[in-house]
């Protein structure tokens, strides 16, 4: 790995990882308090996160679709499944159209308790976004998306 020099391009590579890098090991540990809350293991909790903002966008996910954002086997992905169904926080729907295909919803018990546990910090976030102009969080999210689908090229 190249030595990180004072200024230029690869100066600000590192400083924008380390910032990525410590906010992604808060948000890690806001979900595991999360997970501890609603007595279910961390890997349970983000698949929930997953399923929900999923649904908010208005695009359900499939077992394969999760399994795409949080990788696990197979069998490890239904169990995963068969728990959160069990306990109330998921159910599983077929499609009209295709009954082959399946999608994953939240229950109105978990996004409560989502909505209850992590609005104060979302409302923290949501004052410091807020003043920031819109044109420049969008060249950040852009910014983001790049930087993801450049990792996704490394063997």
């Amino acid at each position: 790995m190249e030595e990180p020099v004072s200024g230029g391009v690869g100066a600000q590579r590192e400083r924008l990882a380390e910032g990525l890098r410590t906010y992604g090991a808060s948000f890690t540990e806001l979900g595991r308090r999360f997970a501890a809350r609603i007595g279910v293991h961390s890997t349970d909790a983000f698949a929930l996160l997953e399923i929900a903002s999923a649904e908010e966008r208005g695009e359900p996910l499939s077992p394969a679709a999760l399994g795409r954002r949080i990788p696990l086997s197979s069998g490890a992905m239904t169990a995963l499944l068969n728990r959160l169904e069990e306990a109330g926080y998921v159910t599983r729907t077929r499609g009209h159209a295709d009954r082959r295909m399946v999608t994953l919803h939240s229950s109105s018990r978990v996004r409560e308790l989502a909505d209850a546990f992590f609005g104060p910090a979302n409302g923290r976030q949501d004052a410091i976004l807020s003043r920031y102009p819109a044109e420049l969080l969008a060249q950040f999210e852009t910014l983001l998306a790049e930087l993801s689908s450049a990792m996704d090229d490394v063997s």
